[in-house]
C-alpha cells in the first residue's frame, strides 16, 4: 500500500513502482496517489487532487475530505491485508494513516521522511513508535534517525534520475515560437491552489518591471497539472512574451537562463539543473503568523538547507513583492559574476543529492522490510 499526497509525492510513487514491478513483477500496489502511481500500475484507492495545499488555515478546509479518504484507506488495507505500508512525504495525513495501518499489524516504511529539523521536531516520538524504515532523500537527515536508533538508510534523492527534458532547448523553445538567441525566464508558481493565489499576483506585478529593463525577455510558465485555468489569469499581460505549458517542467528548466519559483520540490528541481533562482514562499497572513513561531529554521528554499548557507534568494512574506522578484531576477539576468557565483554553488547543492538509483535503493529496502517481515512472522 502506497500514500502520497501532492504531485512530487505521486512522481516519487510512480518511479518506486516501476522500480517494485522490475523486481517483483507480479506485486500489487494500491492507495492514495494520482496519476504517475496509475500509470505505473498502482490502483488507487482514492485520488488526492484537491487534499494537497500549504498552511495550517488552509488545511481546514479540505479537513473533512481528508478524514473520509483515510477511513477508504484503512478500510481498503484491512481488507487487502498488505505486507507493507509506504507512506511519502505529506506528514499531516501520513501521520494518522500510518498508525491506523500499523494497528493492523502492517509494517511502515516512510520515504521522503518528514522535515522534522524545520518543523514539529516532536513527531520523532510518533516514528519510533509506528515506523520500521526510514527512508530520506536528503543526506543531512539521516543523523537525525540514527541518533533515535531508528533504521534509516539515505536512498538519494529521486529526482535525479527523473529531471530530463524531452527536448533540447532550441527545440522546446521554437516549438513555443520563441527565439532561442533572447533570455529566457521560467516561472514556476507552485502545484496547490492556496499557492497559486498568493504567488501570481506578486509574479505577474514583477513582469512589466523586468521587460521594462531587459526589454527582450521571454517567459514560460511551468504549470502544474489539475489546476483551474483561472489561477493562470494574471500572466495575461499586454506587452510580455510569455507562454504556459502543462506538465512539461524539465524542458522549461533546461531551456531558462533564470527560475522564480515558489519554495518546495521545484527549488531541488531547478538546481538539477543547474539553474540560478529566486525562491518565493508566501502564505495567507493568519497562516504565517500562526506558524512561524513553530518553525525550527529561518531558511524555506530547499537549496539553501542542503547547502547549509544562503546559496539563492528568498524571498519570503512581506519580502515577496513584485518589485522585489523584478529586482533579483534582473540582476541575474545582467549581472554575470553574480549569476556564476551563484551557479557554482548550486552544482555543488547537486553533487550533494547522491548518486542516481534513488527509486531502486528505495525499492529494494521496502522488499527488504516486507521479506523480513514475513520471516519473522
Amino acid at each position: 500500500m502506497i500514500s502520497c499526497g501532492e504531485p512530487s509525492g505521486d512522481l516519487y510513487a510512480g518511479a518506486l513502482v516501476a522500480a517494485l514491478r522490475a523486481r517483483e513483477p507480479g506485486i500489487d500496489v494500491f492507495g492514495l496517489g494520482g496519476e504517475r502511481l496509475a500509470a505505473a500500475g498502482g490502483r488507487l484507492v482514492a485520488n488526492f487532487h484537491g487534499l494537497s495545499v500549504t498552511g495550517l488555515t488552509e488545511a481546514l478546509r479540505v479537513l473533512p475530505r481528508s478524514w473520509t479518504t483515510l477511513r477508504q484507506l484503512v478500510d481498503a488495507a484491512r481488507e487487502q491485508k498488505p505486507d507493507a505500508l509506504v507512506v511519502i512525504d505529506y506528514p499531516d495525513f501520513n501521520f494518522r494513516l500510518m498508525r491506523a495501518i500499523k494497528r493492523l499489524g502492517v509494517p511502515v516504511i516512510y520515504y521522503v521522511s518528514p522535515q522534522l529539523w524545520a518543523w514539529r521536531a516532536g513527531r520523532i516520538r510518533t516514528m519510533k513508535r509506528v515506523v520500521d524504515c526510514v527512508l530520506p532523500i536528503f543526506p543531512f537527515e539521516e543523523a537525525i534517525y540514527r541518533r533515535e536508533n531508528m533504521d534509516v538508510r539515505f536512498v538519494g534523492h529521486p529526482l535525479i534520475d527523473l529531471a530530463t527534458p524531452t527536448r533540447s532547448r532550441d527545440e522546446f523553445l521554437r516549438q513555443l515560437r520563441l527565439d532561442p538567441a533572447r533570455p529566457v525566464v521560467a516561472l514556476l508558481p507552485g502545484s496547490r491552489t492556496n499557492e497559486l493565489t498568493q504567488l501570481v499576483p506578486v509574479i505577474a506585478d514583477a513582469i512589466p518591471r523586468i521587460v521594462e529593463r531587459v526589454p527582450r525577455v521571454q517567459f514560460v510558465v511551468a504549470r502544474a497539472p489539475n489546476l483551474a485555468d483561472t489561477l493562470f489569469e494574471g500572466f495575461g499581460l499586454p506587452g510580455a512574451t510569455l507562454r504556459i505549458v502543462e506538465a512539461q517542467t524539465d524542458d522549461v528548466l533546461n531551456a531558462c537562463d533564470v527560475v522564480v519559483t515558489a519554495s518546495g520540490t521545484a527549488t531541488v528541481q531547478a538546481a538539477l539543473h543547474g539553474k540560478p533562482m529566486v525562491v518565493l514562499y508566501k502564505l495567507s497572513p493568519m497562516t504565517y503568523r500562526l506558524g512561524k513561531p513553530l518553525a525550527r529554521v529561518d531558511i524555506f528554499a530547499m537549496v539553501n538547507l542542503i547547502a547549509g548557507e544562503r546559496v539563492v534568494v528568498e524571498l519570503i512574506q512581506g519580502a515577496c513583492t513584485g518589485e522585489a522578484v523584478a529586482g533579483e531576477t534582473i540582476k541575474l539576468l545582467e549581472d554575470a559574476p553574480y549569476r556564476d557565483r551563484m551557479t557554482v554553488k548550486i552544482a555543488e547543492v547537486r553533487a550533494r543529492l547522491g548518486s542516481p538509483g534513488a527509486s531502486a535503493r528505495a525499492a529494494d529496502a521496502v522488499l527488504h522490510v516486507i521479506h523480513s517481515s514475513r520471516h519473522v512472522s
